[in-house]
């Protein structure tokens, strides 16, 4: 695989920026999500602009890095997955995007990923309800956790796809990328 100098340095950059994030995020409790969610765009952004590879190594470097950088572990958990998320999405899409003779491509990208999202969270929920709710679960807490999870993907979305159609192509148009 060839990648060239230019390409490596934005990675890099883009990795630091985005450790910056996961670090800020971890000092500043309250903030925390929407840091880590910041630095999982950064995926997306290694994604569109190196290709599914180029992104992949962004992810595993940022994680690996992360892992030694933050202060709270489990932090890193939540960047991983964020980003993990934001990797399929992306992967998706470019699947999706090349099918000449798929027909409902829309349905199909929302349906791909609710369900990356659902493999990822509801495992977790199950097994370590704890890292969730402190108390004792009830199936209407579950089931409320649930349907919360599902609205905070759809607005996560809504906010990434803002992220990369208005500000990423910005900052992209300034940079001359």
């Amino acid at each position: 695989m060839h990648v060239n100098a230019k390409k490596i340095a934005f990675l890099g950059l883009l990795l630091a920026i985005a450790m910056v994030l996961t670090l800020i995020g971890g000092y500043f409790e309250p903030s925390t999500l929407f840091f880590m969610a910041a630095a999982a765009f950064c995926t997306g952004i290694a994604v569109r602009e190196c290709g599914l590879y180029g992104g992949f190594a962004f992810m595993a470097a940022g994680v690996l890095l992360a892992f030694f950088l933050a202060p709270n572990k489990l932090y890193i958990i939540t960047y991983g997955g964020m980003s993990l998320y934001i990797y399929a999405r992306e992967f998706a899409f470019e699947k999706i995007a090349d099918s000449r003779t798929m027909r409902h491509r829309t349905a199909v990208f929302w349906a791909i990923r609710y369900a990356v999202f659902n493999i990822m969270f509801l495992p977790i929920l199950f097994f370590l309800p704890k890292v969730f709710y402190a108390g004792t679960i009830s199936p209407l807490i579950m089931a409320g956790l649930i349907v919360g999870a599902q609205i905070a993907l759809f607005i996560y979305d809504k906010a990434y796809d803002y992220f990369q159609v208005t500000m990423w192509n910005r900052i992209r148009k300034s940079l001359k990328l």
